[in-house]
């Protein structure tokens, strides 16, 4: 089984509005939609299955197949954060055609990768990314990450992004 934030996850790890241990915190972070749950349980941080199932129970995750079927509802039900910044995903539609959240999830796993293979160099940046629940933010830390991980594996990202 693996999980994946959820955008109501992503907003509690960014204003702390559901206390989370910091054992809890971490497996929460880990949870990128590419690592099982035995996965994130064998990585050694003590936390346990049940309280994986209980951020399940709380809306802060989902399995990779719900969460993709959730997110336009998601997206559709919450218009205002995404109302300020109207012209981006205009912006984004001709540049081929995708939505600006179907580009942040496609980026979103590149940057989590990219930032977290900068070991404890990037592990701010790597929040920062995590933290991201919008295309538009992930745009904004964009010239972050390729700094930290060079234009040449930042290409791939900026693909995602902007359609290349």
């Amino acid at each position: 089984m693996i999980l994946v934030k959820t955008e109501a996850g992503q907003r509690v790890l960014k204003d702390r509005s559901i206390a989370l241990t910091p054992r809890q915190r971490t497996a929460f972070i880990l949870c990128d939609g590419k690592r099982s749950v035995d996965q994130v349980l064998e990585a050694g941080m003590g936390v346990s299955r049940e309280e994986i199932e209980q951020m399940v129970a709380q809306g802060l995750l989902a399995l990779v197949a719900e969460a993709g079927a959730a997110a336009p509802v998601v997206a559709a039900a919450a218009p205002a954060p995404a109302a300020a910044p109207v012209p981006a995903p205009v912006a984004a539609a001709p540049a081929g055609g995708r939505s600006a959240q179907q580009r942040y999830k496609d980026a979103y796993p590149i940057a989590t990768q990219l930032t977290g293979s900068l070991g404890l160099r990037g592990f701010r940046l790597n929040l920062s990314v995590e933290g991201t629940s919008t295309y538009e933010q992930l745009v904004e830390l964009f010239p972050k990450i390729q700094a930290a991980v060079g234009p040449d594996k930042a290409a791939l990202l900026e693909r995602a992004l902007h359609g290349a």
